[in-house]
């Protein structure tokens, strides 16, 4: 339980600073926002490079990595879609819902497994990362088209935006570095892991500017019951997966940080953007970034 804490309690220690910086808007303006874009569109995307180009993934179970990671997704996603009127009772909340329960909080998840195992780890993550930031981005576009919240021109505006996603191109990119042979030569090796070294403080700490405390009591129902999916039915439904595929200690503990970590904080935008319900999609990633401080460290000793 000790290492575990002293492995997560340093990141969600930069989640409580960020939130203090928001809560008394610090440096002030846009510093924040145009921070975020900067981390996800330059820092995380070269972390990935890197990481990928270099790990040794032969040592990876991806097969039995890609059962249980996305069996468990796909599963909750149809799960949701047959029960969707227990959990909101309009189509713009369902696919902050969906949302809530699907996606993920890539920089603590990351930030987590190499905290937890290291180099390994952090391959391990961006394995993963690889196979989930498609499947549950499509997933989720889906479930917009799914309600009727799509029209012709936003519909091909959010393909074309899922084909240009800067994560999906950098595990690309990663992975055929390293299926090739080419790796990182030269100088690309040091100058990427340096571009990318910031991409995780400054990652954690923009999540907690990112949350809205006073959205918590505007969510009701599904609020409570999206974040009991995330946060309790995805990981476990994950963890039961890894046992029957018998996945070694390394990525069974990565694919519990990706599956019981809190939703992403770039749903919100998301939401807003497609005409979900925007208000529940802040307090969900409010509510279950502060419960995961609790719950993930849980899940971690009960299956350690």
């Amino acid at each position: 339980m000790l290492a575990i804490q002293n492995a997560l309690g340093p990141l969600f220690a930069l989640i409580l600073f960020g939130a203090v910086l928001g809560r008394i808007n610090y440096p002030g303006g846009d510093f924040w926002p145009r921070a975020e874009r900067f981390v996800y569109y330059v820092f995380f995307p070269a972390l990935l490079v890197h990481t990928l180009a270099t790990a040794d993934v032969a040592d990876v179970p991806l097969v039995r990595l890609a059962v249980v990671c996305l069996g468990a997704t796909v599963a909750v996603a149809i799960g949701l879609w047959l029960t969707r009127y227990l959990f909101a009772s309009d189509d713009a909340a369902f696919t902050s819902v969906f949302q809530g329960a699907l996606r993920f909080n890539t920089y603590v998840s990351i930030a987590g497994a190499g905290a937890l195992h290291g180099q390994a780890g952090v391959a391990t993550a961006a394995v993963v990362i690889a196979l989930l930031v498609p499947t549950v981005n499509l997933l989720s576009v889906a479930c917009f088209i799914g309600v009727g919240a799509l029209g012709r021109t936003s519909l091909a505006r959010s393909l074309f935006e899922l084909l240009r996603n800067p994560l999906i191109l950098a595990c690309i990119v990663g992975i055929t570095l390293n299926g090739t042979g080419i790796g990182l030569p030269g100088w690309s090796d040091p100058i990427l892991a340096l571009i990318g070294r910031p991409a995780l403080p400054l990652g954690l700490i923009a999540v907690g500017v990112a949350l809205r405390p006073w959205h918590l009591f505007r969510g009701g129902r599904a609020l409570w019951l999206t974040s009991l999916v995330k946060l309790a039915v995805v990981p476990a439904i994950a963890m039961v997966l890894a046992l029957v595929c018998g996945l070694d200690a390394v990525s069974r503990d990565v694919t519990l940080l990706f599956t019981g970590v809190s939703t992403a904080t770039s749903s919100y935008i998301l939401a807003r953007q497609l005409g979900g319900d925007a208000e529940l999609m802040a307090a969900l990633i409010t509510v279950q970034t502060a419960l995961a401080m609790l719950t993930l460290p849980l899940w971690l000793v009960l299956i350690g």
